[in-house]
């Protein structure tokens, strides 16, 4: 390799570094502030006493505005559908949060299921970040997941039993996890280059993880 092949490559992976760099302070920044976004909403919701929307409203919504956001991606308009989306689920999850702090312990319950998801995600998050590895062979195993979970939540309408319940909620932890690897290396190899769709795979992943966790702790403690 000449000086002029050398100088180009250093140069070119200067702009990748810049522009890696710049998408992670984007994602990240929007992450928060969606995240706070949504929070705001959940309390609201909660103050209010809202009632759930229900299961068919809350599909529509969640993958309605989950179409529209990445429909409008590479616009102004999708930061205006990331904050309809993330709003919505703030809503759907203050209900949620009420029933979870009406059981005697629920308090601490929820305050232990943030303090899990935060952990886990920031965890996850700097692993990536800082071995840098590349965690695209875990795209197979995020489908398989998404899959079974799918199959297996259709089939909790039909059968009630709390060992299924269960295997769902530390399936979705397994899938949540898997995705944030998959996510945040994916923006460090250049997998991803839109903000707004990494933003939002993180922000459903965290929900999910939440949810799942505070099943996951609603469950054990209700067997003690």
């Amino acid at each position: 390799m000449n000086i002029e092949q050398r100088h180009s490559t250093l140069q070119h992976s200067g702009v990748n570094e810049a522009e890696v760099s710049k998408l992670f302070r984007n994602t990240y920044s929007l992450l928060a502030l969606t995240l706070a976004f949504s929070a705001l909403v959940a309390f609201t919701s909660m103050s209010l006493n809202l009632p759930h929307p229900g299961l068919i409203i809350t599909l529509v919504g969640f993958y309605g505005l989950l179409f529209l956001t990445t429909k409008m991606r590479n616009s102004g308009w999708g930061l205006v559908c990331i904050f309809a989306f993330t709003g919505f689920l703030g809503y759907t999850l203050g209900p949620i949060l009420n029933a979870y702090l009406s059981m005697p312990n629920g308090g601490s319950l929820v305050t232990m299921a943030l303090g899990m998801t935060a952990l886990v995600f920031f965890s996850l998050s700097a692993y990536a970040i800082l071995t840098r590895k590349d965690f695209s062979f875990l795209s197979g195993f995020i489908m398989a997941g998404f899959v079974v979970l799918l199959c297996a939540v259709v089939a909790s309408f039909f059968i009630q039993m709390s060992g299924l319940q269960l295997a769902i909620s530390a399936g979705f932890v397994l899938f949540s996890s898997a995705v944030i690897l998959y996510q945040t290396s994916a923006i460090v190899h250049g997998g991803e280059d839109n903000y707004i769709m990494a933003t939002i795979t993180l922000f459903v992943s965290i929900y999910n993880l939440f949810l799942s966790l505070l099943q996951l702790l609603g469950i054990f403690s209700s067997n003690d």
